[in-house]
């Protein structure tokens, strides 16, 4: 059958997330070292490992883990909505980002706690101006919806999701748009996958997934029974990894790929 749909991931798929994130932390670093002289990279390593162990350690890690929140977005999401979940993250997440920072500086021997709230705030502000996608996306995009009908499935916060698809002006593209925190079922789930499928009347035969993640994106929809195309910009090595259908490098293949993925 011919395929006629496209899913695609958002974080590090079509935005860059990985990067951004490591920027904003670089950034945000940078007034600590003006002030103590901590090295930033240092004191990045240092944000990094304190609210990873804090986020394992919360009485909401099992839905994050699900729903698929990092411990960096954590940093900056607001945790918008009614879920019971949410609530409890958005009332917790000024105590954790407070304890992650304030840890980070204690490793390089600052006690400060007003640096360490200004810190938090800073990093809020910094991540939110680097809404970027990667250069082949636009054209890539614009290309495949003159031909197949486009959906997107992400992990993660509402909000934070949200600005994202906002800041980077890509809503205008897809027919469909899933997020894990909205409907409450994160990928590799196949439920999450069919509900794609569902607001497109489309059969799996018929659909592909692209993403960066084997586990998540690939997986579940091979799981779903879609081919999953692997967005491997990186030159990662697969061995012992689940294995995909197809790997390309880049989002401009997609256009010459896809007429001859039929079954």
């Amino acid at each position: 059958m011919t395929i006629r749909n496209i899913l695609f991931d958002l974080d590090d798929t079509l935005i860059v997330e990985g990067a951004a994130a490591d920027a904003a932390f670089l950034a945000t670093c940078e007034h600590a070292h003006e002030k103590y002289n901590i090295d930033p990279e240092a004191l990045h390593q240092s944000i990094r490992y304190h609210a990873r162990e804090l986020w394992r350690a919360s009485a909401t890690i099992t839905y994050c883990r699900a729903i698929g929140i990092s411990s960096w977005e954590g940093l900056w999401a607001r945790f918008l909505g009614n879920d019971p979940n949410l609530k409890r993250l958005r009332t917790w997440a000024p105590t954790y980002r407070h304890a992650a920072w304030f840890r980070a500086l204690a490793d390089h021997s600052v006690s400060d706690l007003s640096l360490a709230e200004e810190l938090s705030a800073t990093f809020l502000l910094e991540r939110r101006t680097r809404h970027t996608l990667f250069s082949d996306v636009e054209d890539s995009l614009t290309n495949l919806r003159r031909i197949y009908q486009l959906a997107l499935i992400t992990n993660g916060v509402p909000d934070l999701q949200r600005e994202k698809i906002q800041g980077a002006n890509l809503a205008q593209y897809f027919d469909t748009i899933l997020i894990s925190g909205e409907v409450g079922i994160g990928k590799p789930d196949c439920r999450i996958f069919r509900m794609a499928l569902d607001a497109l009347a489309a059969s799996p035969s018929e659909t592909v997934m692209v993403g960066d993640s084997l586990t998540r994106d690939i997986l579940g929809a091979q799981q779903t029974g879609l081919k999953g195309i692997w967005l491997n910009r990186s030159g990662n090595d697969t061995a012992g990894q689940v294995t995909a259908d197809v790997q390309i490098t880049n989002l401009s293949q997609m256009v010459q790929l896809l007429p001859t993925l039929t079954d």
